[in-house]
């Protein structure tokens, strides 16, 4: 039997508020769409120009109509807030707090029964999500897909990673900034978003191993007809889920985060999933810490060698088996009770995954590292936690002493780096602080901070860095990331000077300053620190600094934890 339809309370009855609301929604619809018995699916779109990533969803989108119109509910188009990684400042982190909290009141506020989530570019999918979770209307993830691998002067280029890479050997003199400028048409060869595993590929395929997205379709690359395909089967599913009240709530327990844990480990996917999945968690009232990620993840092998931490690229992945044949080799790792949005248990669909190309997702016996999720340091230097990413990290680094070089805002740091007479060697420790959630504000990824030009030089390529913000997913190198409490919320990061010795041990997961407890107490910020503090005095951004928590909670806003769920009291006439 099909349930009371929430629509229903708009369009139901013969008053003045149900006239209103048929009326104007008429338009060619038929009289049966405002019956109670057909669904109104909303289709959350993040198509936009200005994410380029994202702008092939309005072609996703008509499939999906074409999906929900077949299994008899009515599609309506609902544009949401869109936040495209390359483009927006000072970074697209600080909207997306702001792009889940709109998105979750159109929902809300609106006649809709469930929704189809299309995302792609890095914190929209997050977004997306944390607008389901505190909504809690039935709810399935689009992902849009990568892009297809460009090439230039035969080898093959990862969007993200190699402008990292390349932008380096340019300030080294490996590199010509001709070539480096005759690189940039070939990076982007189709639509899509990064080809890496970056933080747009990560949350794609951590959304299926959620439980969010139907079983194989992550990772399905954005030309590819099949991810059409797949979108009309969501349109289909999608009324399902509201007939049969399938709500994330139902769906989205400690066993899908942590199959999400084991996934990210996997795949070496983006630290950026942390605070994702984190926020995420806090939305629906879950359980989860950072210290989930070391405790589930940290111990799990890296099967995809994929860059950053490997050689292929994402259409790779997707011809090699994809998501679920990486996920049949850990079986034994995930939680076997966690459910998909398809009512069947991520596990079941493992049975037939295969690897097709054991170069690109290595068996269980043979992986590319064996233990190579996420840890999470703590120590004087990061009281609440820290994370680095190992797989993207130079072994000989991972144990380290070196003496902070330290930068007190992005733009110290890009006034003083390749400066000749800088004090720093291939040992220093580079800090950069003021990045945090607060400081910046929005947390930007400027972690992966750029190697000195006079020790690029010299053929260094690594070296220890250690910063309160994060860094793009489709970053490398022996990076500290997200140390809490950050600086500019009084996090000892604020008292680091340049001298100080500092101790990094991911295996004994320690971060030191190797600084008196006495004399670290005595300490008080210089006032070049706090003065790169951000200070907005209106707007989003005040509201922003004014109620963001810390990293290791998720960066969220403190007043939007937890659910609030679909119901709306009051008419609007």
């Amino acid at each position: 039997m099909t349930p009371r339809l929430r629509s229903a309370q708009w369009y139901g009855g013969d008053d003045r508020d149900g006239y209103i609301h048929r009326a104007w929604m008429r338009r060619g619809l038929p009289s049966d769409a405002f019956s109670g018995r057909r669904p109104h699916i909303a289709i959350a779109n993040t198509a936009s120009d200005l994410t380029p990533c994202n702008a092939h969803l309005k072609e996703v989108a008509s499939s999906v109509r074409d999906g929900v119109h077949e299994a008899g509910g009515i599609p309506l188009d609902l544009p949401v807030v869109s936040l495209g990684e390359t483009l927006l400042r000072p970074t697209a982190m600080l909207w997306r707090n702001m792009a889940a909290m709109a998105t979750e009141e159109m929902l809300r506020g609106n006649p809709v029964d469930g929704v189809v989530l299309l995302g792609g570019c890095d914190k929209t999918i997050p977004s997306l999500l944390m607008a389901a979770a505190s909504v809690d209307l039935p709810a399935v993830v689009v992902p849009g897909g990568p892009m297809l691998t460009g090439t230039f002067r035969g080898k093959a280029l990862g969007c993200g990673t190699d402008v990292w890479r390349l932008s380096e050997e340019v300030r080294g003199g490996t590199l010509g900034r001709d070539d480096f400028i005759r690189s940039e048409s070939a990076m982007i060869r189709s639509k899509g978003h990064c080809n890496t595993m970056g933080t747009a590929s990560t949350m794609g395929l951590l959304a299926e191993a959620l439980g969010t997205v139907v079983p194989g379709t992550a990772g399905t690359p954005a030309p590819d007809s099949r991810l059409l395909e797949s979108a009309h089967a969501t349109g289909r599913l999608a009324v399902d889920l509201v007939r049969e009240e399938r709500t994330p709530s139902t769906l989205l327990t400690r066993g899908s985060f942590h199959n999400a844990i084991v996934a990210l480990a996997a795949i070496g996917g983006s630290t950026n999933a942390v605070v994702h999945l984190l926020a995420i968690a806090g939305r629906l009232g879950t359980e989860l810490t950072l210290d989930d990620f070391d405790r589930i993840g940290s111990r799990v092998p890296l099967l995809v060698d994929l860059q950053p931490a490997g050689r292929f690229l994402m259409d790779d992945l997707h011809r090699a088996g994809g998501l679920l044949a990486v996920l049949r080799e850990v079986r034994d790792l995930l939680d076997p009770e966690a459910l998909t949005v398809t009512g069947r248990p991520l596990v079941e669909y493992l049975d037939d995954a295969r690897i097709w190309d054991p170069e690109v997702i290595r068996g269980r016996a043979a992986p590319l590292r064996d233990a190579a999720g996420i840890a999470v340091l703590r120590g004087n230097l990061a009281p609440d936690g820290a994370i680095i990413k190992p797989a993207a990290a130079s072994p000989h680094l991972l144990r380290h002493r070196g003496r902070a070089v330290v930068f007190d805002s992005i733009e110290d740091f890009h006034a003083r780096i390749d400066a000749p007479d800088l004090d720093v060697d291939a040992d220093s420790v580079l800090v950069l602080r003021g990045c945090g959630p607060k400081g910046y504000p929005g947390m930007p990824e400027v972690s992966n901070m750029p190697l000195p030009k006079k020790l690029l030089e010299s053929g260094v390529r690594d070296m220890v860095r250690v910063c309160d913000g994060r860094m793009s997913g489709t970053a490398y190198g022996t990076v500290v990331l997200h140390v809490a409490p950050e600086a500019a919320a009084g996090g000892p990061l604020a008292l680091v000077r340049t001298g100080d010795m500092i101790e990094l041990d991911v295996a004994a997961r320690s971060l030191r300053l190797d600084v008196p407890d006495a004399e670290l107490a005595s300490r008080t910020p210089e006032s070049a620190t706090t003065e790169g503090y951000a200070s907005p005095t209106r707007g989003w951004e005040r509201l922003y600094v004014d109620h963001v928590t810390q990293a290791d909670t998720g960066a969220d806003l403190d007043f939007l934890l937890g659910a609030t769920g679909p119901v709306v009291g009051r008419e609007s006439h």
